[in-house]
Order: C-alpha cells, then sequence, then structure tokens
C-alpha cells in the first residue's frame, strides 16, 4: 500500500487539491470513479457533455461492516483565478458499505453535473472512512462556500483514505466535434 499510496497522491500535490481542498494524507483504500465506464484519471480532462450523468465510484476496501462518505467539489467557482466561491459542493453519499459502490449509500445532497463557466475547474472526489454507520444531515444553505476540511471535522470523519480529480471546462460547439 506504500507505493499506491504515493503514486496516488503525487498528482493531487501537483494539481494543489492537496493544500486547496484537503490537508495532506495517505490515501489507504483504492476508490474507482468512472462515467459511462470511462475511468477518472488525476488531471485528466473530461467534457461537461461526458459527465452529465452520476458517476460510479466503487470502493475496493473496507467490508459491509465499514461505511464511507463521498464528496464531490469544485475548488475553482466562478473561475480559478478568482475563486471566491469557493469550494461548491456537487454530491454527497454516505454509509457507502465497504466493497460496494455508491449506490449501496444514502445520498443527502443530489448530484450536480459539473458546468464550468470560466477556465478550466477541478472537480474533486473524496472518500472518508466513517467511524460508524451514522445519520449525516448537512446544513447547506447553498452549494456554494462549502468547505470539505469543516465538514469532515464536523461529523468526526478525520482525514480523506481516497481522492481523485479531474479538470473541465466550458464546451463550446466546436470542442464538441
Amino acid at each position: 500500500m506504500e507505493n499506491m499510496g504515493a503514486r496516488v497522491i503525487e498528482p493531487l500535490i501537483m494539481g494543489r487539491v492537496v493544500g486547496d481542498v484537503l490537508d495532506f494524507f495517505t490515501p489507504t483504500i483504492k476508490m474507482n470513479v468512472s462515467y459511462n465506464k470511462k475511468q477518472v484519471s488525476n488531471g485528466h480532462e473530461l467534457f461537461p457533455s461526458s459527465v452529465s450523468s452520476k458517476p460510479r465510484v466503487e470502493i475496493h476496501g473496507g467490508d459491509l461492516r465499514s461505511f464511507f462518505t463521498l464528496v464531490m467539489i469544485d475548488p475553482d467557482v466562478p473561475g480559478p483565478s478568482d475563486p471566491f466561491l469557493k469550494e461548491h459542493l456537487h454530491w454527497i453519499v454516505t454509509n457507502i458499505p465497504g466493497t460496494t459502490d455508491a449506490t449501496f449509500g444514502k445520498e443527502v445532497v443530489s448530484y450536480e453535473l459539473p458546468r464550468p463557466s470560466i477556465g478550466i475547474h477541478r472537480f474533486v472526489f473524496v472518500l472518508f472512512k466513517q467511524k460508524q454507520r451514522r445519520v449525516i444531515f448537512p446544513n447547506i444553505p447553498s452549494r456554494d462556500h462549502f468547505n470539505t476540511r469543516k465538514f469532515a471535522i464536523e461529523y468526526e470523519l478525520g482525514l480523506p483514505v481516497a481522492a481523485v480529480f479531474f479538470n473541465a471546462q466550458r464546451e463550446t460547439a466546436a470542442r464538441r466535434r
């Protein structure tokens, strides 16, 4: 797991996900995120039109007695040069049993498709291991100004166990061809 951790965390540091969104952590769980069977890889670009439906998020670790919380955010709202609305919350799923996928958890904030308007945005999936199965009803008056670190502290989630991000920018008709 040691080598996997370094390989996984490095692109998160280079992409400033560690720093802007998360504190340094050691990945201990393997998480696969895919849209229409296309796997999300750190820093790769996906078109907004290809991420319009909910992704499949698989957890390869833990067991059926361990539970996880998934958070998806965009730290670059409205644009990466002046992200004054960061973080924008796209999705929260809690109580996902280990070795399963997000469809087995409880969606507490519905999936919102990425719609970057200015510049290249990072869309970050963060996985936390819960201490036990619990009810999480975050008080979220707005999807803007969400704070992943504060959310983790409030619900005693500790540091992430996995994270992955992709980049996306506004599609023009010419880019879709």
